[in-house]
């Protein structure tokens, strides 16, 4: 009798103790979100040895490490990838499907964060109307503010304004982002509020922007101790203009009047750098990490993407980049350690897609590889209609590797759309470069649960997406002959970084595979908050305490 009654006293012991868990929400002071645009993982593996302890070392020491994360559908790309880690879903759910894309209902080309009903706030600039209003799910940073009845604080910031807006989400307190051209200085939209805070203006004023601008790009280290990229002066890298070959130094004083002017600061290592400052200012601006309530910042350095698009991964400005952007994550590790706590806050650092090589330097190692013209091919879809249909205008769009059938057209022949669309399809699959082709019908009608068939399918939206989807052979990238670009559902564009850190984080690594998508109900599960409400990835529970 006496086993029994302390065998059941042991018992609610038990149970009193994980209802107590259940009941108690230790969260962070502050979660901060980091994006790096275009960081392909093996940048952390490639440049580790040149790495110092406190940046990139210090995340994987300290933290948790998935080192087989990938992104699980196409196209990858800025604005859908920012969507995704944030909503924790696929464009398939969050209607990012592109940067841009063509909208079948208003006949043109749109804009992931365009929005004419706002006005922008703080600089002259025309085409700076944002809002996240087609971001159709509820993001990490929403569902954080809801469960605190609106109290904590969400700012967002990134060179780039689809890279601001769509974390920051619905209810962002701020989502900035920098203007340059003849400005240089961080702006936002009517969308928040109708001002820029003093501590943003301030900002603006402080001669930072000015002062990078003044400084030619060097290589932090002697150029020659450069020996994970190629060398420095080759033929697949685009130049800036008044440039007579790409190598360092890059003099940012004088190429900039024929470059964009403050455009061109986002073009190298200091528009990171930029961006770590403001990161800064926006902590102490907004007080984050202070009070009662959990605040988010979501960060988004763009500037390895500016640089990869120009120079390619293998390059000696890739390399440089990194070892700079290292030196940034540790002082922003650093500021967060004195000014939030060590034991305060919480992190993620991921990218929001990889990058594909120079498909020209690719060719001269013998690996195949090549470039899709867009021209070209659309081109060769008149020929297609003319020959089987005898109309040169049954292909109202072709953008983002997607065909948008001409409906008018298609009534007035009396076709069926569906028996277009496999009819072309059959055709173009014999093109060139051409790997894989999907209808509409077959991507609404069958499953594929793996491969790059399965990311496509994630990837195509209903609504929104076009009649046919064609699918490139690896290596094939829609750019000139230089430079490089991404989008792809190949795993050099889809590995990226996914590491966690800081409070309720375990210290580890794991190499079975994780998707991008797990990353906001990851960081929901540890926040004890509702999940984004189109979530498809999974809590990545090994990673959390």
């Amino acid at each position: 009798m006496k086993k029994l009654l302390f065998g059941l006293c042991g018992l609610l012991l038990a149970l009193n103790a994980v209802a107590q868990d259940i009941t108690t929400v230790d969260r962070p002071k502050l979660v901060v979100g980091i994006v790096v645009d275009q960081m392909r993982y093996d940048y952390l593996t490639r440049f580790y040895s040149r790495y110092g302890e406190d940046g990139f070392k210090r995340l994987l020491r300290e933290g948790f490490n998935y080192e087989n994360a990938h992104y699980n559908f196409v196209p990858t790309k800025t604005g859908v990838g920012h969507a995704s880690i944030y909503t924790g879903t696929t464009p398939s759910s969050h209607g990012i499907i592109a940067n841009d894309w063509y909208d079948k209902y208003l006949k043109k080309l749109i804009y992931c964060v365009d929005d004419f009903n706002y006005q922008a706030v703080g600089t002259e600039e025309a085409n700076e109307q944002k809002s996240p209003y087609r971001l159709l799910a509820t993001t990490l940073t929403d569902e954080l503010r809801l469960s605190q009845n609106m109290q904590g604080k969400t700012i967002a910031a990134g060179l780039k304004d689809r890279s601001s807006v769509l974390p920051g989400g619905h209810t962002s307190n701020g989502s900035y982002w920098f203007v340059g051209r003849n400005e240089g200085k961080f702006i936002t939209s009517s969308f928040y509020m109708q001002e820029l805070p003093d501590w943003v203006n301030d900002f603006n004023d402080n001669g930072l922007v000015e002062k990078y601008m003044k400084k030619k790009w060097e290589t932090l280290y002697p150029i020659k101790t450069y020996t994970e990229s190629i060398a420095d002066d080759n033929p697949y890298e685009e130049l800036f203009i008044g440039e007579e070959a790409p190598v360092f130094p890059h003099d940012l004083k004088e190429l900039r009047q024929q470059n964009g002017n403050f455009d061109l600061l986002k073009e190298s290592p200091a528009g990171n750098s930029l961006l770590l400052e403001f990161a800064k200012a926006a902590i102490k601006g907004e007080d984050l990490g202070q009070g009662e309530y959990t605040d988010f910042l979501a960060l988004s350095f763009s500037s390895p993407d500016y640089i990869g698009h120009r120079y390619g991964p293998d390059s000696k400005e890739i390399e440089d980049t990194y070892l700079r952007l290292d030196l940034d994550m540790a002082a922003l590790l650093n500021y967060l350690d004195k000014n939030i706590g060590s034991a305060n806050y919480t992190l993620f650092l991921t990218a929001d897609h990889a990058v594909a090589a120079v498909p020209d330097y690719l060719k001269s190692l013998k690996i195949p590889a090549g470039y899709f013209d867009y021209d070209l091919f659309r081109k060769y879809l008149v020929d297609l209609t003319q020959k089987y249909y005898g109309a040169s205008d049954l292909i109202e769009n072709f953008s983002n590797y997607q065909l948008f059938l001409n409906r008018e057209a298609l009534h007035r022949l009396e076709l069926d759309a569906e028996t277009v669309a496999q009819k072309l399809a059959d055709d173009i699959i014999n093109y060139e470069g051409i790997n894989k082709v999907l209808t509409a019908k077959t991507l609404q009608n069958k499953y594929f649960d793996k491969g790059v068939l399965h990311y496509v399918q994630n990837g195509y939206n209903q609504k929104l997406s076009g009649d046919i989807v064609l699918v490139p052979n690896p290596s094939i990238i829609s750019k000139r002959h230089a430079g490089t670009n991404h989008g792809s559902g190949y795993s050099y564009d889809t590995h990226v970084p996914v590491i966690f850190f800081g409070k309720g984080i375990n210290i580890g690594r794991s190499r079975e595979r994780a998707e991008v998508i797990d990353i906001a109900p990851t960081m929901s599960n540890l926040l004890q908050i509702s999940f984004p409400n189109s979530f498809s990835g999974k809590v990545l529970t090994e990673a959390l305490k």
